[in-house]
């Protein structure tokens, strides 16, 4: 890969496109790096989007209205886990029903070709196995599993919510704002309303599901396994992701620091974007279309 033929890192004042031909500029750049084949991609809310999941910090994100619970909190309080399930429950709905987006099957696409060697995913919604990635590691885990704190037996969240309907009829009938977390706006008094369900094992377990709570430690096995796939790779492609928390962004800064092109897909300022070497802000179901189309992938 020559990464002479790329553009050269974007500074604050061209780290967004100006124009068609900018945008066009880049857009060859990324297909160039694409065609070099194992290139490695690194998802964030962002590419979920357009399937109707909502972002916590893109344009239209609710980070700014809502905090999600911690670990700490989780754990601390069989109240703190009611307002959990309770506002989860809800939310699991919208997880449920979403499908892969154009961004989603063109991901998959590129790397049936063997242009994209593998995805690290942020996003909990199990999307890109859904569309047919076959190596996608997601590392903060995912909302379709469940674990019980206690004696460590998993069940599908599918089998769990309807553990959850039996126990709380009636409750789905409530409005409420869906968060990117599957989490959804609830008043106290109908939280205190919930009922929540043990686990069907050991009887008394804390149910959780089996994603990365804020305070919480990414799996080191996980971890280790990104950096491998890092380490493999000739470049890497971020793919809707702010790369706000440390556990997305160490991965951009592992490449940079080999040497390796970086290349970022996000509506919005990341993190990252003093480590790029190509920079897009363009829709991303379209754009990784296109270069799936252009690679004829």
């Amino acid at each position: 890969m020559d990464a002479r033929a790329l553009p050269d890192p974007p500074t604050a004042a061209t780290a967004r496109p100006r124009s068609a031909s900018a945008d066009a500029d880049r857009l060859s750049a990324v297909e160039r790096l694409l065609a070099d084949g194992r290139v490695l991609v690194l998802s964030g809310a962002g590419i979920s989007t357009e399937s109707g999941i909502p972002d916590y910090r893109g344009p239209t994100g609710s980070r700014r209205r809502h905090t999600p619970m911690t670990f700490q909190e989780f754990t601390g309080s069989a109240e703190n886990r009611r307002r959990y399930w309770a506002r989860s429950h809800l939310g699991w709905e919208t997880i449920d029903r979403a499908r892969p987006n154009a961004g989603h099957r063109a991901v998959a696409r590129l790397a049936s070709a063997g242009h994209v060697s593998g995805v690290i995913t942020q996003n909990v919604d199990g999307l890109h196995a859904a569309a047919g990635t076959p190596e996608a590691v997601e590392l903060h885990g995912s909302l379709h599993r469940v674990i019980c704190l206690t004696c460590g037996n998993t069940v599908s969240r599918a089998h769990l919510d309807q553990r959850l309907r039996e126990a709380n009829p009636g409750f789905r009938d409530i409005a409420a704002r869906v968060n990117p977390d599957g989490d959804a706006d609830l008043a106290r008094e109908q939280e205190a309303d919930f009922r929540p369900v043990p686990c069907q094992v050991c009887g008394t377990g804390t149910l959780k599901p089996d994603v990365v709570f804020f305070g919480e430690s990414v799996p080191k096995p996980r971890v280790a396994r990104c950096y491998e796939m890092v380490d493999a790779a000739a470049a890497l492609l971020v793919a809707g992701s702010s790369l706000t928390v440390m556990s997305g962004l160490r991965f951009v800064r592992r490449a940079a620091k080999q040497g390796k092109p970086v290349a970022i897909v996000n509506q919005g300022p990341t993190r990252g974007d003093a480590l790029a070497r190509v920079r897009l802000e363009l829709p991303l179901g379209v754009t990784l279309t296109r270069l799936a189309d252009r690679l004829g992938a």
